[in-house]
């Protein structure tokens, strides 16, 4: 049994049909059901970015200048065009409005996130990056006070490898691959009452602090 040239052609299209297809429903699903915008983002492989400067300080993992946001709310007819415009980039979340980030490595994240789900702690969604770190969506505001709050809490530790994102910033949303490294995923997927309305930084500081600084 064989195939014609056609025929792998057609396989081929088809199956860029259904990826453009499941990108347009998953930013659909992060606009119209969770508010969240989602910016098209640049592609990378073997290190070169899509955008084609060589000297790209984030290959894969920024917004593409020339392509347009699509708003929180989107209808899934606008999600599709939207995103028909820019077949095969990536999914972007700006960072800074409805929820700011908290990024630990994965080992410590992932102890972290049993340990918080164990006590009952409000979490809202949480990913894993193919670069090993896990990020905890929290309420915005939480990059301009992480300093103050781990020094209130008697963790001003220079080592400790925890940082807050916020406003200016994007992260890759799953399934996107980042960096051309491999697929973000979920580990604790969006939910109705914390995807737009994640918990307060502070409530969940004091167990990622201390699981990040026992390493």
């Amino acid at each position: 049994m064989g195939f014609t040239i056609g025929g792998i052609r057609e396989m081929r299209s088809g199956t860029r049909r259904r990826g453009r297809a499941a990108g347009a429903s998953a930013v659909a699903e992060y606009t119209g059901l969770w508010g969240w915008a989602v910016a098209p983002g640049a592609r990378a492989a073997a290190g070169a970015c899509s955008c084609g400067d060589p000297a790209c300080a984030a290959p894969g993992a920024h917004p593409l200048d020339f392509a347009r946001e699509v708003p929180p709310g989107a209808t899934h007819g606008t999600a599709a065009d939207t995103w028909a415009e820019v077949p095969g980039a990536s999914m972007l979340l700006p960072v800074g409005r409805t929820f700011d980030v908290l990024d630990v490595p994965e080992a410590a994240g992932r102890r972290a996130l049993v340990r918080m789900e164990r006590m009952g702690l409000p979490l809202g969604p949480v990913a894993v990056t193919p670069t090993g770190r896990t990020q905890f969506f929290v309420a915005p505001g939480a990059a301009a006070g992480l300093p103050g709050l781990l020094y209130r809490m008697g963790w001003d530790d220079a080592d400790l490898d925890l940082r807050a994102l916020g406003r200016g910033a994007y992260i890759t949303a799953p399934p996107s691959d980042l960096g051309g490294l491999g697929p973000v995923r979920w580990l604790r997927p969006p939910a109705p009452g914390t995807a737009a309305a994640p918990p307060q930084a502070r409530l969940l500081l004091g167990t990622l602090a201390y699981i990040c600084h026992r390493g």
